[in-house]
């Protein structure tokens, strides 16, 4: 992801998490920190027909990951994108040396949970009222050995889209 993602980012990001949507400004500082010699952070958009169908983050520091966000347009749910993503993430937080990945996800996303715990994520509790305005919790899920992590082999989620690239 680059800055000029940064626009079409964001009316992806309204449009799926319409009350706790991310700011121009918390995407232009995540991707600051990810250039350069002293990169902490992987940013990744997919792109499909030169609009952007998803995006994910993860923050690394001190051996322990962090997946930021991971969104995917309505569109493309069902064909495999988000464990694509997911896997770009891991890669990159085995090459940030993490020895383990946690994440946040909202309680009431029965469809993200299932995702993870495809890639080897368990619950370990819980952040009450994390999301706001509507107060909704939040699941913590970790990963440890994000090196050897990968979706169930039945996890038929992972066949390529054609014509669907992402980009860091």
């Amino acid at each position: 992801m680059r800055w000029w993602d940064i626009e079409p980012v964001l009316e992806l990001e309204k449009e799926l998490f319409p009350d706790d949507a991310w700011s121009r400004g918390m995407f232009w500082s995540e991707l600051a920190h990810a250039r350069g010699p002293g990169a902490s952070r992987r940013y990744v958009a997919a792109v499909e027909d030169g609009r952007i169908v998803g995006y994910a983050g993860l923050a690394a520091v001190g051996g322990l990951g962090d997946i930021q966000t991971i969104a995917v347009a309505r569109g493309q749910w069902g064909t495999g994108l988000g464990s694509r993503l997911l896997t770009d993430l891991l890669k990159h937080a085995t090459a940030f040396e993490c020895t383990e990945v946690l994440l946040e996800v909202r309680v009431d996303n029965s469809r993200a949970q299932k995702l993870y715990g495809r890639f080897g994520f368990e619950p370990i509790g819980f952040r009450r009222g994390y999301y706001q305005p509507g107060n909704v919790d939040a699941l913590v899920m970790r990963l440890t050995d994000p090196a050897s992590a990968h979706p169930a082999a039945s996890d038929s989620s992972v066949t390529p889209v054609q014509g669907t690239e992402t980009h860091g």
